[in-house]
């Protein structure tokens, strides 16, 4: 352990010398939801020169998706024949005017599980009954997803389904960097996403935009490492993608698991909570495995959802426009007990890292 924290002061005092003397501070984006909560936890914010400056990207999945989506869950939630499965974290996000927590406060059979598959195994227990498993997530989670279709195909069961809303994060790293507005200058890539689609995926970084981009791991000196990797390409001139999590990440990422998506998914446009609708960012099944896609076998007539009146800057905060203290309710109207957004409910939300750790210390525990 001495070691490790050895090495991290080393890596910080490469990352001042290089940094010295910048004009203005270099951003660089972290785009994985774990990534955010690792470095507010671990203090590294406060540990860097003003000359680098971490911005946080829409790496949280439940915080990308959209109050339509939540209220067609919801909406679901309240039907009598239907047994809603999720995780946990998305019990308290709020759609237009509800959240699946207060659906089953009000009724509805809303289970908490920790894979699609402990929603498929419901469906086999309750063979009356419609289970909806909320696929929400990144390519991380969409082989598991995709895997439990393929098993239900198999096993021909036929009241599984899925809702899905799985989203790409390459498609939306562009239309961040399409914003005129936008000025980052590196990017912190994502190692759970990358163990699945490689590190080449990114490839595009260096190609089109002439930014650096590092695959890193989680902990205190990996994440360090990756900032050391991104301000040294930057005072070298340089520009490629670098993998400093070879021990899970290789540049191909894991072939069986992209199989198994592609076999049950196609791409389509989604809509992404303040980015808008991206074109190719979403997952949807296959038309040979359409009839799992509970929108598509009961479709509903909900309304647009209105625009929100609470004040809550979420989309802003995702596109790295502010940091969450910049939004007013942040810490008043909005804190993790009676959250106005996503982004305060998710545990890996960007919001709820600044509340929970945005005064933290160095730490390696």
């Amino acid at each position: 352990m001495g070691t490790d924290k050895e090495l991290s002061l080393r890596l910080l005092e490469e990352i001042k010398r290089l940094t010295a003397g910048r004009e203005r501070p270099m951003r660089l984006m972290e785009v994985c939801g774990t990534h955010t909560v690792s470095i507010f936890r671990a203090g590294l914010r406060q540990l860097l020169p003003p000359e680098v400056e971490l911005v946080s990207g829409p790496g949280c999945p439940v915080c990308v998706t959209p109050d339509g989506y939540m209220d067609a869950a919801i909406a679901y939630a309240g039907m009598g024949d239907v047994i809603v499965a999720t995780f946990g974290d998305m019990l308290k996000v709020p759609g237009s005017a509800s959240s699946l927590a207060e659906a089953a406060a009000r009724g509805g059979d809303v289970r908490i599980v920790y894979s699609p598959l402990d929603a498929l195994a419901i469906a086999k227990e309750h063979p009356n009954k419609k289970v909806v498993f909320l696929a929400v997530g990144f390519e991380t989670t969409a082989p598991t997803a995709a895997a439990a279709v393929l098993a239900a195909a198999q096993e021909s069961v036929e009241n599984f389904f899925l809702l899905p809303a799985q989203k790409l994060v390459p498609p939306a790293i562009r239309a961040l960097l399409a914003d005129e507005d936008a000025r980052i200058d590196g990017f912190l890539l994502p190692g759970h996403v990358a163990v699945v689609t490689g590190s080449e995926t990114f490839s595009f970084l260096p190609k089109e935009y002439r930014l650096p981009g590092v695959v890193a791991g989680f902990s205190p000196t990996e994440l360090l490492r990756g900032i050391y990797r991104l301000v040294w390409q930057a005072a070298a001139g340089e520009a490629h993608i670098e993998n400093e999590y070879k021990s899970v990440v290789r540049p191909e990422g894991n072939p069986a698991a992209q199989t198994m998506m592609k076999q049950v998914c196609e791409t389509c446009t989604a809509e992404w909570r303040g980015l808008g609708e991206i074109p190719s960012s979403g997952l949807r099944l296959r038309d040979a495995y359409r009839r799992f896609d509970f929108s598509a076998m009961r479709p509903l007539d909900l309304p647009p959802a209105p625009p929100k009146k609470s004040g809550c800057r979420c989309g802003e905060v995702l596109r790295g426009k502010i940091s969450p203290r910049e939004c007013k309710l942040f810490g008043k109207a909005c804190a993790p007990e009676h959250a106005a957004g996503p982004c305060m409910v998710s545990a890996e939300g960007v919001c709820a890292a600044w509340h929970k750790y945005g005064g933290g210390v160095f730490r390696y525990d």
